[in-house]
């Protein structure tokens, strides 16, 4: 019974997902049809060409391998210490004093307004490309971890420390596997801000990404090609977003799901 319902909750979401894209095709062919909006959003195949051209030009693969050069390094600067920041704002109170208050400044700081600072420290190239993102992806991913830890059941920490648990035991055994599914939604955010990032990270004078060719054909206004550019972006969430929900169910099997 319950293989079957499985069954039928995917032939619907697979319904549901045909039905949403038939959706967008109509809208976005009814704003190709429209004197103000048709410039801006040509149908697919202007799109298409103008992705050709781009190809043809020799500039979207080295556009594209760029921006996931940049995407990568700055996240996986942003993980790698937005997680033992997070542990440690939540573990211990003067820590979480000192550097809570920068972080909620910053995050609502648009990464574009700080950008032209971290070219005049950091110079023209990859290096400001880098730190902008990964600025975004630490403010994003520690402070969703941090709220994580918080929301963990103190009675549970209690518990464990009247049966003899030290530190070490209540971090691995209750702390890092209750708080290991915030980590993840943590990880699905910061890649978000990562790609969100992208333009005003390859606006510091950058020679080549998705977000710098961006700016370059709206000067040029080349819908079709800048329009495809933008496809792509999204699509490379889509398919980060599918990874992250692979690993997720493979780390977190034991977590009950609420059914649709």
């Amino acid at each position: 019974m319950k293989g079957k319902n499985s069954k039928k909750q995917v032939m619907n979401d697979k319904l549901w997902l045909l039905l949403s894209f038939c959706a967008a095709l109509v809208v976005w062919y009814l704003l190709s049809l429209g004197k103000r909006t048709g410039n801006s959003f040509p149908f697919i195949p202007v799109v298409i060409k103008g992705l050709q051209t781009m190809i043809e030009r020799g500039a979207f693969w080295t556009d594209l391998s760029s921006s996931l050069t940049s995407i990568a390094a700055g996240f996986g600067l942003g993980f790698v210490t937005a997680v033992p920041a997070a542990f440690l704002m939540a573990w211990y109170m003067p820590i979480r004093k000192i550097i809570e208050p920068w972080i909620n400044f910053i995050r609502n700081i648009p990464a574009l307004a700080y950008a032209p600072l971290i070219v005049i420290a950091a110079g023209v190239g990859k290096p400001p490309q880098i730190i902008l993102i990964w600025i975004c992806t630490f403010m994003t991913m520690s402070i969703t971890i941090f709220h994580g830890i918080r929301s963990i059941d103190n009675t549970l920490i209690k518990a464990a420390r009247v049966l003899g648990a030290n530190d070490r035991d209540i971090f691995f055994r209750i702390i890092l596997p209750a708080t290991l599914p915030f980590i993840i939604t943590a990880v699905r955010l910061g890649l978000g801000a990562g790609l969100t990032t992208l333009l005003a990270a390859e606006s510091t004078g950058a020679q080549a990404g998705l977000g710098m060719r961006i700016r370059a054909l709206q000067n040029t206004f080349e819908t079709g090609s800048m329009l495809s550019y933008i496809i792509i972006i999204g699509i490379i969430g889509l398919i980060l977003n599918l990874i992250v929900d692979i690993i997720e169910r493979r780390l977190t099997s034991w977590q009950e799901r609420r059914e649709e």
